[in-house]
């Protein structure tokens, strides 16, 4: 495969852009005599052009669901560090591995290590594919999840998903196979057909779904948490109502909403009920004063969510805190760490430059979950994102079997879409990341037609800079779009490529 590559255009000629100009010319006599001319030379010296640079570097987190009690087994087929997670899940590897005690989704979304630096290439995978299932033992009802972290480092870049199945192979037939299915004549196996596969945006780089960006509950429950502190008055007070009714209007039964307001204390201004106008009508009578709890806040939102009179045991729990000022940090933090302990997910939104950015970010359930509006205009916006990963929760990107995720979905690559918010295909911003996960299962009533069938796939992305390329096409093929070799491992394997 094509490495990574710095390209750097320098022109170490010098270029003069102005040169030899005559300023004014004088003559002494008729025509007579000596001439003096007025000479002038300007030049803009030492010009440099350095050609941008786009680097595509990735890394991963793949987990196996192949039963209790098969650790040693799992680290025998080439995942030497694997961990039992219990229930019969196993973590086979993940680049970068986190320090003890922080996960890995938290490393990948936070900024503590600079995923763009050079000094990152040894942890990623960067230019070299790798496999991240080479299981030899895949039974019905095992399934498996790779979540790919991308990073889109220095310049914007449209992004691709890439692969192919290099694999399906009968690989013989067993006398129950054969009883099952007949004589096989053509060599392929039906491994691919039977193989569900679930491709996904995971915002949150949980290697979970969600379909309602909380989790698989069907019931919403969203505690509008809001400042309204001395501060907040005028244009922000103003924006505040305007954007948070707004996201009550995407709300829809069963969801429920409750608006409560916090200054120097908090208060319960309207409880969890789907009378989205009442909730309206509580926040459109805000009124700023007073100073600053957001512990208080905190408090009286994870009260409301979890013993409120309409609260739902096992509904999705979500509180949106929005704060302009200063506030105690350790009083916040606890009362977060509390309600966070309770399965409840925490935004927050630092609104203006006042605002405590960092303890908000510290409270928020994950660094994704922390929204910065550097202006009082900003807060539609930013409400409108909230509402697009708490309502519409996590896209689906295909779903299907992984023969026809191969072989027809990503028959041409398929085009990713940098902001899902926005009409259109956007490209992916430079300096970003962004989660694919990646779940295949094989389905417990799968019976014996698929024993000692192997597939082997290839599973990779491809960036395109956007800048002058407003309508790009591009065509995969083996070569192009998956440039690396499968490892040779039967019944399930794979490989993660990255790609410029």
């Amino acid at each position: 495969m094509s490495q990574d590559t710095n390209d750097t255009i320098g022109l170490s000629r010098r270029k003069v852009l102005a040169g030899l100009g005559a300023v004014g010319v004088a003559s002494a006599g008729a025509g007579l005599g000596t001439t003096a001319y007025f000479n002038d030379t300007e030049a803009f010296e030492g010009n440099t052009l350095t050609a941008g640079e786009l680097d595509l570097k990735l890394d991963y987190k793949s987990t196996y669901l192949g039963g209790p009690g098969r650790l040693e087994h799992v680290q025998s087929m080439g995942y030497p560090d694997a961990e039992d997670l219990g229930d019969g899940r196993y973590l086979l590897d993940q680049a970068p591995s986190p320090a003890d005690m922080q996960a890995w989704e938290d490393l990948v979304q936070g900024e503590e290590f600079d995923f763009c630096s050079p000094e990152a290439d040894e942890f990623l995978v960067n230019g070299d594919g790798i496999p991240v299932f080479t299981l030899d033992d895949v039974k019905p009802g095992d399934s498996g999840e790779v979540t790919i972290s991308v990073h889109i480092c220095d310049n914007p870049a449209f992004l691709y998903l890439a692969g192919e199945l290099t694999e399906n192979a009968e690989n013989g037939q067993s006398e129950p196979e054969m009883e099952q299915e007949g004589e096989d004549t053509d060599g392929i196996g039906e491994l691919a057909d039977a193989i569900e596969v679930c491709v996904w945006y995971d915002e949150d780089c949980d290697n979970v779904y969600e379909p309602t960006g909380t989790g698989q509950q069907n019931e919403l429950e969203v505690a509008l948490v809001s400042d309204v502190s001395g501060s907040m008055g005028g244009g922000k007070i103003a924006a505040l109502k305007t954007s948070a009714t707004s996201f009550v209007d995407n709300l829809s039964s069963p969801d429920e909403a409750a608006a409560i307001s916090f200054a120097s204390s908090a208060n319960v201004d309207q409880e969890l009920t789907t009378d989205y106008q009442a909730v309206k009508d509580a926040i459109d009578a805000y009124n700023a004063s007073g100073g600053t709890s957001i512990a208080a806040g905190v408090s009286a939102g994870e009260n409301e969510l979890l013993n409120g009179t309409n609260a739902t045991m096992g509904a999705s729990k979500v509180m949106i805190v929005l704060s302009d000022g200063q506030s105690n940090a350790s009083a916040a933090i606890a009362a977060a760490d509390a309600a966070k302990a309770n399965g409840i997910r925490i935004f927050t939104i630092a609104l203006g430059a006042g605002a405590a950015t960092g303890l908000l970010e510290d409270i928020a359930t994950s660094p994704d979950d922390a929204f910065v509006a550097p202006d009082a205009a900003d807060l539609d916006t930013v409400y409108a994102e909230i509402a697009q990963v708490v309502l519409a929760g996590e896209q689906k990107i295909f779903e299907g079997s992984m023969a026809d995720f191969f072989g027809t979905f990503l028959a041409d690559g398929h085009a990713l879409d940098g902001n899902r918010q926005e009409e259109g295909r956007q490209p992916y911003p430079g300096a970003t990341t962004q989660c694919i996960g990646f779940e295949w299962t094989l389905p417990a009533e799968v019976e014996n037609e698929v024993q000692t069938d192997s597939v082997e796939f290839d599973i990779g992305l491809y960036a395109e800079q956007s800048r002058h390329n407003d309508n790009p096409q591009v065509t995969f093929n083996g070569t192009e779009a998956n440039s690396t070799s499968p490892g040779p491992a039967p019944n399930g394997t794979g490989n993660v490529s990255g790609q410029n």
